[in-house]
């Protein structure tokens, strides 16, 4: 890549979504915000009081910004926050130093993530979070900041599932992938596609999609070389 390229590199990624989708992610996330602040207020009260977690709110840019993405959807959301919590716990307390707890908090949290299928992004504060000694998590005890953890994801799950659902263009869950068609008897001409015929589609679309155009195109290109070996080899 010469310089110039990457350079390029750093420009802004264009969304391809009209402005009342934009503006209906905005209000989606604030009144979801809202909404979590004011049921964990009114649940009852035992012990500590039930706090909202802040790293809700970047999982509400992706719930209701991004919400078919895969890192948005159910399990990601609900396993990416506790095994994101289980990790800041435990690593608070066998790591006395709150600097490296806190690096080995959010890269085991990243890991777990992975391995369990259910990344998502803002869990990583959540674990960060168990660890920091100005956190009001730090001295509850790991009950409680589960308590607390879980409860701020499973409200926020419920609103994700009820809001979401209610506004035009959306499905979440984000339905499995349908079965693709039968190829076509005869083979159909060769098509070339452009960028901006990926711009078009994405702009029809009208929902944020997580992938670049360049990865698009880059899937597309793979696909194809694909389909072309696996043809290559069938037998006549």
């Amino acid at each position: 890549m010469d310089f110039k390229s990457y350079l390029l590199s750093f420009k802004p990624h264009v969304v391809h979504t009209s402005f009342a989708e934009k503006l209906r992610s905005g209000l989606a996330g604030g009144i979801a915000n809202l909404l979590l602040t004011l049921a964990l207020h009114y649940l009852p009260q035992t012990g500590f009081q039930l706090l909202i977690v802040t790293s809700m709110a970047a999982s509400a840019t992706l719930l209701y910004a991004t919400p078919h993405s895969p890192l948005a959807q159910p399990w990601n959301l609900v396993g990416g926050h506790l095994v994101a919590a289980v990790a800041g716990l435990v690593c608070g307390l066998l790591i006395p130093d709150p600097t490296l707890a806190a690096g080995a908090a959010v890269g085991s949290s990243i890991l777990l993530m992975q391995l369990l299928n259910c990344l998502h992004p803002p869990s990583a504060a959540t674990a960060l979070m168990m660890v920091l000694a100005n956190s009001p998590f730090h001295d509850m005890g790991w009950h409680w900041a589960m308590l607390i953890v879980a409860a701020n994801v499973g409200i926020s799950l419920l609103l994700a599932l009820a809001i979401n659902n209610l506004l035009p263009g959306r499905s979440y869950p984000m339905p499995p992938p349908h079965a693709l068609p039968p190829p076509p008897p005869k083979p159909a001409p060769f098509i070339t596609l452009e960028p901006t015929d990926l711009e078009w589609a994405l702009e029809q679309m009208d929902s944020v999609i997580d992938v670049s155009e360049e990865d698009l195109a880059e899937i597309y290109q793979l696909a194809l070389q694909r389909a072309q070996t696996r043809i290559e080899s069938e037998p006549a």
